[in-house]
C-alpha cells in the first residue's frame, strides 16, 4: 500500500488512514496483523484536547469506538467526562499510537502498537489539529513518542514529573498519565499521589479545554 505523498485535508487523512491496510499488507517488521485492520481515530480540527493513548483494544476493535471497555470507564472519571463529551470530536481527539487491535500475547494480554502506524500516520493527523492545548500521553509508547527527553526515565518517573512536563514552555501542553487498564490497579494502589495531587489538575484542565466551545466549532 502507498501513501498520498501530499497530505491534503484532515478530512482526506482521516479517510485514509482508515482505509490503511500497512501492517497487514505491509509489516515493517515480524508477522503481519493476523486479523482484518480495523483503524480506529477520533479528530476533528477544532479540537482542544487529545487524547495520546496506545492502541485499542479488542471491544473498541468490535465495536470501531475507542474506549469502549473498562479501561475508558476509568479514564473518563480521570477526566470528569460523561460520555456525551468524552466521544465529541469537536472537543477531544483520540489519536492512539497504533490504529488497530494488534492482538493479544502468549499471556493474553494486548500486543504492543503496530510499528507501521506512527511514522506513517502521526504526523500527518496532528498537522491537521491546530487548536490543541493539551496532550494526554498514555502509557509508555505513547510518552517515549511525545517525550523523547524523558524516554530513558520509564512510565513511573516520568509520570511522577507530571508537574515539570505540563509547566515545561511547548505548544500544546503535554501531561503524561499511565494506562488505566485493570491491569494497573496495583501501581495505582502504591503510587496514591496520582489520584491526590494530579488528578485534581488534570479535571481542571480538561473541563476548561472542554466546556467553552467556541463559536466557530457550533457552526462547523
Amino acid at each position: 500500500m502507498s501513501l498520498p505523498e501530499t497530505p491534503g485535508t484532515l478530512d482526506d487523512t482521516l479517510a485514509a488512514l482508515r482505509a490503511c491496510r500497512l501492517c497487514r499488507d505491509a509489516p515493517a517488521r515480524g508477522p503481519a496483523l493476523p486479523h482484518e485492520p480495523r483503524p480506529i481515530v477520533q479528530a476533528h480540527a477544532s479540537a482542544r484536547l487529545c487524547i495520546a493513548s496506545q492502541a485499542p483494544g479488542n471491544r473498541a476493535h468490535v465495536a470501531g469506538v475507542p474506549f469502549l471497555d473498562p479501561s475508558g470507564v476509568r479514564l473518563r472519571a480521570w477526566l470528569g467526562l460523561d460520555e456525551a463529551a468524552f466521544y465529541d470530536p469537536h472537543r477531544v481527539a483520540i489519536v492512539p499510537m497504533g490504529h488497530c487491535f494488534p492482538g493479544y500475547d502468549a499471556n493474553g494480554g494486548d500486543l504492543p502498537p503496530r510499528r507501521e502506524c506512527a511514522p506513517a500516520w502521526r504526523a500527518r493527523v496532528f498537522a491537521g489539529l491546530p487548536n490543541l492545548e493539551l496532550i494526554l500521553v498514555i502509557g509508555a509508547y505513547a510518552q517515549r513518542w511525545h517525550l523523547p527527553d524523558h524516554a530513558e526515565a520509564g512510565l513511573t518517573e516520568t509520570v511522577r514529573n507530571w508537574r515539570a512536563i505540563l509547566d515545561a514552555p511547548r505548544t500544546p501542553k503535554v501531561l503524561p498519565l499511565p494506562h488505566p487498564s485493570w491491569r494497573n490497579n496495583a501501581w495505582l494502589k502504591t503510587h496514591d499521589w496520582f489520584e491526590t495531587d494530579l488528578l485534581p489538575v488534570l479535571r481542571a484542565r480538561v473541563q476548561a479545554l472542554v466546556s467553552d466551545r467556541r463559536p466557530e466549532e457550533d457552526a462547523a
